[in-house]
């Protein structure tokens, strides 16, 4: 799975002990029987949705509750990463600059091509590490840049020195408690409770559902005054968007990516996926996204995609 293959990337790199992953309740279970090989302890269930700078919160009160100077990596689990050394290399680059530096540091992908699906991370000057040679390796962020209209990202690729967003940190411990502190007080009470001796489960299931809903992106990246980016050197790919995982699944002449069987007839660049697996008959439709699971079918434009988390949030929980 992504997430089996998110760990395996960090071999020799961190230690079992020092990985946690957080999940979903929903997950859980799912999540233990995956990673066998986790301490019990190391697998979290966040007790309600709040979005990633809860989450960033989450993970940093337990990172701190054991070493309060650790160096901390943060990376999502629906990324496509071959290149493991490479990934490793650019992730010590990372640490390096955050512990020299006492910044915030984030990993940015050269675009490939004009993606309005993605965030943005402009870039200014590159600085330079006297641990590190490489002096176009590291730049100072200018801003970050929201999902861009499609002419827009074509100026950003067109200009160069913008970056796509991936979502992967590194930090100090310190450095983001600080960040905390400034730009999102109750995630830094949180952090602290979290930290108390012996009182983590406590916080965790009593103040947890209770913070703001909001991404790391809005509470903290966007606001800090100092923040590096350090340019990815591996390969990539977000599989985030059904866009994306159609790059995975099989294609017949017309476009009609599936995970299933298809019958299409005067029907193309559709994007397919039943949970069971079964057979899937297409009539004289184009560019859809179709989902079947065993309790629900989503059918929507390709182009409206970006809107379906939207709609996820107005389905009944059980749906959810």
């Amino acid at each position: 799975t992504l997430l089996e293959e998110t760990v395996a990337r960090l071999e020799g790199l961190v230690a079992r002990e020092r990985i946690l992953i957080l999940t979903n309740a929903e997950q859980e279970a799912a999540v233990r029987e995956l990673l066998t090989d986790l301490p019990k302890e190391n697998i979290v269930a966040e007790p309600a949705k709040r979005d990633t700078a809860a989450a960033v919160a989450l993970g940093t009160g337990w990172v701190a509750g054991r070493d309060h100077a650790a160096t901390m990596i943060v990376l999502p689990a629906d990324h496509v990463i071959t290149n493991h050394a490479a990934f490793q290399e650019t992730l010590m680059l990372a640490a390096g600059a955050a512990e020299e530096t006492g910044e915030l540091v984030t990993i940015g992908i050269k675009p490939t091509w004009a993606c309005p699906g993605f965030g943005y991370i402009e870039h200014g000057e590159p600085i330079h590490l006297r641990k590190h040679n490489d002096y176009n390796a590291i730049h100072r962020v200018l801003r970050f840049r929201e999902k861009p209209n499609p002419d827009l990202a074509e100026s950003f690729l067109r200009k160069g020195n913008f970056r796509w967003n991936a979502g992967m940190f590194v930090w100090c411990v310190p450095t983001v408690l600080g960040e905390f502190n400034r730009h999102a007080p109750a995630l830094a009470d949180f952090v602290s409770q979290l930290c108390a001796p012996g009182n983590f489960e406590k916080a965790l299931n009593e103040r947890f559902s209770k913070l703001p809903q909001i991404s790391f992106d809005y509470a903290i990246m966007e606001k800090a005054d100092r923040v590096l980016v350090v340019e990815a050197t591996f390969d990539w790919d977000d599989i985030g968007s059904w866009g994306a995982v159609a790059r995975y699944f099989q294609s017949d002449a017309e476009g009609n990516a599936a995970n299933c069987a298809i019958t299409a007839l005067d029907s193309s660049n559709n994007i397919i996926f039943d949970k069971g697996g079964s057979s899937i008959a297409l009539l004289g439709v184009h560019n859809l996204i179709v989902v079947r699971t065993g309790d629900a079918v989503l059918v929507c434009h390709r182009r409206q995609a970006e809107k379906i988390k939207d709609l996820i949030g107005k389905l009944p929980p059980e749906l959810q």
